[in-house]
């Protein structure tokens, strides 16, 4: 067989067995086409929303719903060459997927962590959102979200992501 086949049969193979359900140990994650497919070991961190301009304008929604999980618990399962990235001036950057343009996972910054657009989740076992940053530059249609820690920027880097990565309670 040759590997475009072998490479086929693959993501045939991990649609049928995981078809992109959450399971308690292992969350699998896909783009809309679903050529780009992953997955997360272990509980989802927190969730958080981003209400700047940016953020709106790659969703296309009052904010961008996602997570940062260790790059230890993530893995690629599909489609990484299907993965392409736009980069603005502030230094703010897209990853999204060349056919169907869903903003995909990617690296943050320099750090051991993964940024994750939960969106491509079907599952995250998480019913709400914990906290709400850049809420001072949300759109002007928008009202301030009444739950979860709201700030009007960001918290300092480090401090924001241990909080996400601090286990949810009940």
């Amino acid at each position: 067989m040759n590997n475009e086949l072998l490479s086929r049969l693959e993501v045939l193979r991990v649609r049928l067995e995981c078809e992109f359900a959450y399971s308690g140990e292992t969350m699998i994650g896909n783009c809309l086409c679903k050529k780009i497919q992953f997955e997360i070991d272990g509980a989802l961190p927190r969730l958080y929303q981003c209400h700047c301009s940016q953020c709106r304008k790659q969703s296309g929604a009052t904010a961008n719903t996602a997570t940062v999980v260790n790059a230890e618990k993530f893995r690629w399962l599909a489609g990484q060459r299907n993965i392409s990235t736009w980069r603005h001036d502030s230094g703010f950057r897209s990853h999204f997927c060349t056919t169907c343009g869903c903003p995909v996972p990617n690296p943050l910054g320099n750090l051991p962590y993964i940024w994750i657009p939960v969106g491509l989740l079907d599952k995250t076992g998480h019913k709400d959102v914990f906290a709400h940053i850049f809420v001072g530059s949300k759109a002007d249609w928008e009202n301030t979200p009444t739950s979860g820690l709201v700030y009007d920027t960001v918290p300092e880097l480090s401090e924001f992501i241990a909080m996400l990565q601090q286990p949810v309670t009940p």
